[in-house]
């Protein structure tokens, strides 16, 4: 793959797709927007391979509102740009994390009341599939979490089949790392969101995040290094993309 071709994430990206199945005729995938870089960035991409691809599918961009005042201008902006309707999923979580539970650490039950959320829009939108935005430095963040926190040495998988809902999760961005996706962002200009969450950048993962950049400066290969160990382990096993005896 020459990297000299600034479109060359892009092939990753649909060799990610194809290899795992992520994506084939007569789907609807909800894409979850949250306002990043990341996420912008994969709803980005999607069309892209949308308006390249023999695929025939169809995208719905979806915000998870979690109750805090948020100007949606920016949100609102990239989809028009991309000529696809935006759709707002209105909740109550922050006022559940941070006033009725007040959680101490409140990532993790904020994380799966979004996620939630984003699947019953999915459902209402009749989707059968939902992308998110994670990416290789999330895949690699993760396993550590899991390693020191836990003892445990896993991380999501590229295809996830939700049983309860019918759905399928997909990630087409987790073979990318995120400085890719931070420079696609800033030379498309997409419009982003500022973050509103009063913990942003002071959580666990924060600080697997600056483990990685650290290590990274020491050995330069290892974000790639690291996909290649994945994508040749069990983690990233094909076999979930088998489709359901309806």
């Amino acid at each position: 793959m020459r990297r000299s071709d600034g479109k060359w994430f892009l092939t990753r990206v649909k060799r990610t797709i194809y290899n795992f199945k992520m994506i084939v005729d007569g789907d609807r995938v909800a894409v979850g927007i949250s306002g990043g870089k990341d996420s912008a960035a994969l709803l980005y991409i999607l069309k892209q391979f949308q308006r390249h691809s023999p695929v025939n599918f169809k995208l719905e961009p979806v915000y998870v509102h979690l109750g805090w005042p948020v100007d949606l201008q920016a949100l609102q902006s990239l989809t028009l740009g991309l000529e696809l309707p935006l759709h707002v999923e209105e909740t109550a979580i922050a006022r559940i994390v941070f006033e009725t539970r007040q959680e101490k650490n409140p990532c993790a039950l904020c994380a799966n009341m979004r996620r939630g959320a984003l699947h019953q829009a999915a459902l209402k939108l009749n989707c059968n599939k939902v992308a998110l935005g994670h990416h290789l430095d999330d895949a690699i963040q993760t396993f550590l979490l899991n390693l020191i926190y836990t003892g445990n040495m896993d991380t999501f998988k590229p295809v996830t089949y939700l049983d309860r809902t019918d759905l399928y999760m997909i990630r087409p961005l987790i073979q990318l790392p995120e400085a890719i996706l931070s420079s696609l962002a800033k030379r498309e200009k997409l419009p982003l969101l500022k973050n509103p969450c009063p913990v942003s950048g002071k959580t666990k993962r924060s600080e697997m995040e600056l483990l990685v950049d650290e290590l990274s400066e020491r050995y330069p290969d290892l974000r790639e290094k690291w996909r290649a160990a994945l994508l040749t382990s069990t983690f990233w096993e094909k076999q979930e993309m088998i489709k359901r005896d309806k």
